[in-house]
């Protein structure tokens, strides 16, 4: 099947408007113009849907180097990515990463839209004024509970207060929209989905409820018996909540409502319950170098081999991505009973 699929370039000439950049398109005719870059596997935190408890780290060679990234980040907008979202494991702990978000900045002078950050929040405090002067246009915060103790069962090490002061810290440094990321557990935290968006509301922020996703060996719970759905946390949030269906985006798979008279959004990220491949537009790239086509499938492309092998090689690294295109499938295969298909974790794959 996949030998079967055709992957075009759309170029100035293809398009109505002369001029516009190129865009990738996949064997389906999705458009691709959102990348994601997982900067490092390493985390401050050991949150228990995301990683096991004892992670083995990849060694600093095998990681990209921050020049490797920024060209790939050239490579990607030339291509015609408009989105890109730096994820980690928590990215704030790389060094130097800033130098990164500064580099990446620049390339709306090129055509991208949207830098944007996925963090714990474990650094914003010190970090979010230089990362709103590099160029970070939106930030997504996970936040799992506003119980300090569950906070810090579910994080293995996190420290709550921390996180709401990088969450203040953000808002004064001036990002607007800032939107938290949930990952709803049964008997872990499904019982405070109203409490969080209760806090949304009251801080100005948008939330987001997302299904745990199969990814790697966690060693914690059975995901089966956590599985909480979005149906029934809207279901909950629906009890004293009046949600209002909008058809809003921020590019990614999130379905919004609005409950009237707030600004805030209720996203659900519900890769088992509503599968969300169909209109699929985004790639990533993880912390080794591999181009993932999809979350849930294997199929990868090795970018890290095209830079050591090719240094400079625009052309290459450009052609490289755009046969890539081929081998992006046309939807997951999440299982939430057994082993997981995918033994990477999410760490490893980036948020």
């Amino acid at each position: 099947m996949i030998a079967q699929q055709t992957v075009t370039l759309s170029t100035p000439n293809d398009t109505e408007n002369a001029g516009s950049a190129p865009t990738l398109i996949d064997g389906f005719g999705r458009r691709i113009d959102y990348v994601r870059f997982s900067v490092t596997d390493r985390c401050d935190f050991r949150c228990v849907y995301c990683m096991s408890e004892q992670m083995k780290f990849l060694p600093r060679a095998q990681i990209l180097t921050l020049e490797e990234l920024t060209a790939l980040g050239q490579a990607f907008v030339e291509l015609g990515v408009r989105k890109i979202r730096i994820t980690g494991g928590e990215p704030l702990v790389r060094h130097n990463v800033l130098w990164l978000f500064q580099q990446l900045g620049r390339l709306r002078e090129r055509g991208l839209a949207e830098l944007v950050l996925t963090t714990n929040g474990s650094q914003l405090e010190r970090l979010a004024v230089d990362l709103k002067a590099a160029g970070v246009a939106r930030l997504n915060i996970s936040l799992d509970s506003l119980d300090p103790a569950r906070f810090r069962r579910i994080t293995r090490n996190g420290d709550l207060k921390t996180v709401l002061r990088g969450i203040q810290g953000a808002q004064a440094a001036g990002f607007q929209r800032i939107k938290l990321n949930t990952v709803i557990l049964k008997h872990r935290n499904h019982d405070e989905v109203v409490d969080l968006v209760q806090f949304a509301l009251d801080n100005g922020l948008d939330i987001s409820f997302i299904e745990e996703m199969p990814l790697g060996e966690i060693g914690d719970h059975d995901r089966a018996e956590a599985y909480y759905s979005s149906d029934e946390i809207h279901a909950d949030l629906a009890q004293v909540f009046e949600l209002i269906p909008t058809t809003e985006t921020t590019g990614g798979p999130a379905r919004y409502y609005r409950i009237p008279a707030t600004n805030s959004r209720i996203g659900f990220i519900s890769p088992h319950s509503h599968n969300f491949c169909g209109d699929c537009n985004r790639v990533r790239v993880s912390a080794e170098g591999r181009l993932l086509l999809c979350l849930g499938q294997e199929n990868s492309v090795d970018l890290k081999h095209t830079l050591r092998a090719y240094p400079g090689d625009q052309e290459r690294l450009k052609q490289a991505i755009i046969s890539a295109m081929a081998l992006k499938p046309r939807g997951h295969d999440f299982q939430l009973d057994g082993q997981p298909v995918i033994l990477r974790h999410m760490n490893h794959t980036g948020g």
